[in-house]
């Protein structure tokens, strides 16, 4: 990456308030400086702070790479700013031409500063168009991971509202699924229903399947693992909801569900369960 010139640098620094003037005009006719998930004086602070370190981050060593030293402290601006955009909702374009749209006001300087030396001129447009690309480059990276950070995070909050777990009696738990139950989701239901057992002191805990579409090899073996942690954690387990569907399924599979109490449906496993606590469960007359 070619490196910026003293003279470059110095123009950079005598001319910013032109800069951040031409910079401004040029993000409010493209609309990134008027939306709403972003204050007038944010948008402006960070216009402010981003060409001081542009300018730092050229003005000292070695500054022809922004992988050097010299641009720890801008790579750390840009990573804090992709972030705060990704969480505030903007898309990679909207945050990366917050960089790339200062290339214009840049150019229209370098005309002017340059109007005497057309070779330097070229030369001097090649490495701000490098420079920038470059941190704008980083900016789309960093954007992106803190994007499926956001993403992952919001999925495991789905996945934990989606399998609730339910204190039905004192002593009992009860966790009905619906939809499909993966790899991801069986860990997120196993850590969730083992915290609570732990929380609450339960002795029993209900799985209800009454939700669950279709059980195959996988989600069996995903159920037999959710039992067999809730048995480590000294409690007991009842499978509620097995359909007839189900049960030729895990029948014709050859699925071993030995040892682990099955009932047609979530009540009559809240009567065992009460049972086993040493309630008497009896039909109203």
């Amino acid at each position: 990456m070619s490196a910026l010139s003293q003279r470059t640098i110095e123009a950079i620094r005598k001319n910013e308030s032109q800069l951040l003037a031409s910079w401004s005009a040029t993000l409010d006719a493209s609309g990134a400086s008027r939306d709403s998930r972003i204050s007038h004086g944010e948008f402006e602070g960070q216009t402010r702070e981003f060409l001081r370190l542009l300018v730092a981050g050229s003005s000292t060593g070695d500054a022809a790479s922004i992988a050097s030293n010299e641009w720890s402290e801008t790579r750390g601006f840009l990573e804090k700013l992709s972030r705060s955009r990704a969480l505030q909702g903007f898309d990679s374009a909207n945050t990366a031409n917050f960089i790339f749209s200062l290339k214009r006001p840049l150019f229209d300087l370098l005309q002017q500063v340059y109007a005497d030396n057309a070779a330097e001129l070229a030369a001097q447009t090649w490495a701000i168009s490098e420079l920038l690309d470059g941190l704008g480059m980083h900016t789309i990276k960093t954007y992106q991971k803190s994007r499926e950070e956001v993403i992952n995070r919001q999925q495991e909050e789905l996945l934990e509202l989606s399998t609730p777990v339910v204190k039905l009696w004192e002593g009992v738990l009860a966790l009905p699924m619906i939809g499909t139950l993966d790899s991801q989701r069986t860990q997120v239901v196993m850590e969730s229903l083992l915290q609570r057992i732990v929380e609450t002191g339960a002795e029993i805990a209900i799985i209800d399947i009454t939700g669950v579409p279709t059980v195959d090899t996988l989600v069996a073996q995903h159920l037999l693992k959710t039992v067999t942690a809730i048995r480590l954690m000294g409690a007991d387990a009842i499978i509620s909801g097995v359909r007839p569907q189900i049960a030729q399924t895990i029948v014709h599979l050859g699925l071993d569900l030995q040892g682990i109490v099955t009932k047609a449906n979530l009540a009559d496993a809240l009567s065992l369960a009460l049972k086993r606590s040493g309630f008497h469960v009896s039909k109203g007359g």
